[in-house]
């Protein structure tokens, strides 16, 4: 029986990993979400075919992506948006829709060989697009294992995406309605410090932003004493 590891510390790929275990049940399927278990030792023990990474904060040691074929999966059409923070930086670019691509892991950041790409729509909060890009990826990883596809070199003009920083999200200096919109939405989920502003005294965060007209937004706001 084949093995295939779901390599992801969020919470929303649990739902993943149990859909892949109940509907391709013909495998031997692992869930690894924490880092103290992604280790060399572990995965000599278990074998697996494929690591199928559909989040991960922390790099993959050469170790590990040399002698097993990681498989990850990056919102943007490769080679255009290699680097951090794809959905934030595609949105605050005003894009609306993207490609996911699953590429193989190696030693350059998100510069190995593809396997397929799948549409996938930037509307909604982060959190919404991470829930929509989890059964996309399903449907991929289906397609990679069953049509044992392989992985070719990227072609296209390389553009590099840098990590988007907290102090990014400050809405301070925005003019336009949408682009404060979008940024509110962009950084609502678990994980990602919200869209603020901030005087001397106080901070103001926003989340569930509703864009009511071209002048007007409604948001849920935290306050916070500095």
């Amino acid at each position: 029986m084949k093995t295939f590891i779901v390599l992801s510390e969020k919470s929303w790929h649990r739902n993943l990993f149990e859909s892949l275990n109940k509907n391709l049940a013909e495998y031997h399927w692992v869930l690894i979400d924490e880092k103290e278990k992604f280790v060399l030792g572990l995965l000599e023990e278990l074998q697996p075919d494929k690591i199928f990474i559909p989040h991960w904060s922390y790099i993959i040691p050469a170790s590990i992506y040399e002698k097993f074929d990681c498989v990850v999966f990056h919102e943007t059409d490769l080679p255009f948006g290699r680097g951090g923070s794809p959905i934030q930086n595609l949105i605050a670019r005003g894009f609306q829709d993207t490609q996911i691509s699953a590429l193989k892991a190696g030693k350059g950041l998100d510069t190995g060989p593809v396997y397929l790409k799948k549409d996938l729509n930037l509307n909604g909060t982060t959190k919404e697009i991470f829930l929509r890009c989890s059964n996309i990826i399903e449907e991929m990883i289906d397609e990679i294992i069953e049509k044992d596809i392989e992985p070719v070199p990227q072609k296209g003009d390389v553009v590099e995406f840098k990590r988007r920083k907290p102090e990014d999200g400050d809405l301070g200096d925005l003019i336009d309605v949408e682009k404060v919109f979008d940024y509110i939405r962009m950084l609502d989920c678990e994980g990602y410090p919200a869209a603020f502003i901030e005087n001397e005294h106080f901070r103001f965060e926003f989340t569930r932003a509703s864009l009511k007209s071209e002048k007007e937004i409604i948001a849920d706001v935290r306050i916070i004493k500095k």
